[in-house]
């Protein structure tokens, strides 16, 4: 639309010399905008858009939709066709909780099917070296299968979980085959993974990680030729790290305790003071309606007694007052009022 500005100058100023009233103003814009309506459509066709692309959200079979408000979390949704608060209100993440993930220990895929081909080379030693009880070295293959039962831990509570879960299962499986042999290592295995199942679980429930461990598979075991020189040094490490650990968990037993008892300790006295709060908010709220209520029944009275108080707390304030006649004519008298106060003294 092209803008003939002296014309819009002279509309400026009216006819008296004085600016346009508002009313005129707005009769002028809503002029303007009925000429355009097409570009406001556009933009409202383009909110609504927005609007609906970040708002309607699908949740798949095999997976729970978790949502966090302003960064806060709120809920979890099944699967379905969903509603959600726009992009910026509410974040929406996917958790797969019926897919099965896996860990390997030891070894690496390289080509699954039904006859998986694993890779084990040096790299992943580290993983599956293992000093059984009997003061033998073992090398320990295997791999951890789990699920996520609990989206909100999974992502909430454990920075990061599969590092937990990784350090976690190293531990357990290294635990359980600390206390067999290197023949029970070899020929029980089964009985070897079932144990570090029930172990392994445990460890990740007290961690709060949200996983549940659907099965540990061992691979096959075997002892490491060049083991005999640093036999020695690998049995005092390992008894060393036994040390760590029990201390660990000595001071994990002094300091949860009180970090729990004072937590307690501190949610009783907010529940205390929220309380004492609400019945002071209660109590004020009751004496106002009482006080409104016979205000209604006698406005007049009350308008007067509240006057008369008002004045009974400020009158004390003023100091000396001096009533003088209304019908007092000759201003004489008034120069002797502070020679009064004096002279009593």
């Amino acid at each position: 639309m092209p803008w003939d500005w002296d014309k819009l100058q002279k509309q400026k100023v009216g006819r008296d010399g004085n600016p346009p009233q508002m009313d005129e103003v707005f009769d002028k814009f809503k002029g303007l905008k009925g000429k355009l309506p097409g570009f406001w459509v556009v933009i409202g066709i383009v909110i609504i858009l927005i609007i609906m692309s970040s708002s309607i959200y699908t949740i798949g079979v095999n997976e729970v939709g978790v949502i966090q408000r302003f960064g806060k979390y709120v809920r979890i949704t099944s699967p379905g066709l969903k509603f959600k608060l726009p992009w910026g209100i509410e974040k929406l993440t996917k958790v797969k909780v019926l897919l099965v993930y896996k860990e390997e220990f030891g070894l690496r895929t390289i080509r699954p099917g039904v006859r998986t081909q694993y890779a084990r080379s040096t790299a992943y030693l580290n993983e599956s070296l293992m000093l059984t009880g009997d003061l033998n070295v073992a090398v320990v293959p295997w791999i951890v299968q789990y699920r996520i039962k609990d989206p909100y831990n999974y992502l909430f509570k454990v920075r990061n979980v599969n590092a937990t879960l990784r350090d976690l299962a190293e531990a357990s499986m290294r635990l359980v085959v600390g206390d067999r042999s290197i023949n029970e290592v070899i020929s029980k295995r089964e009985e070897i993974a079932d144990q570090a199942k029930v172990l392994l679980q445990k460890e990740l429930d007290e961690a709060e990680t949200g996983l549940n461990v659907v099965t540990i598979e061992m691979k096959k075991t075997n002892v490491p030729e060049p083991v005999q020189p640093s036999f020695n040094e690998v049995n005092q490490a390992t008894q060393e790290k036994e040390r760590m650990i029990y201390q660990a968990r000595e001071e994990y037993n002094k300091a949860i305790p009180a970090a729990r008892g004072n937590a307690e300790k501190t949610v009783k006295s907010a529940e205390g003071y929220a309380l004492d709060r609400v019945n002071r908010s209660k109590g004020d709220a009751a004496r106002f309606l009482a006080m409104y209520a016979e205000y209604s029944k006698a406005k007049d009275v009350t308008r007067r007694r509240i006057y008369l108080e008002t004045l009974k707390d400020i009158f004390p304030r003023l100091g000396s007052k001096y009533i003088i006649d209304a019908e007092q004519k000759n201003f004489l008298p008034l120069l002797n009022l502070g020679r009064e106060k004096g002279a009593e003294k």
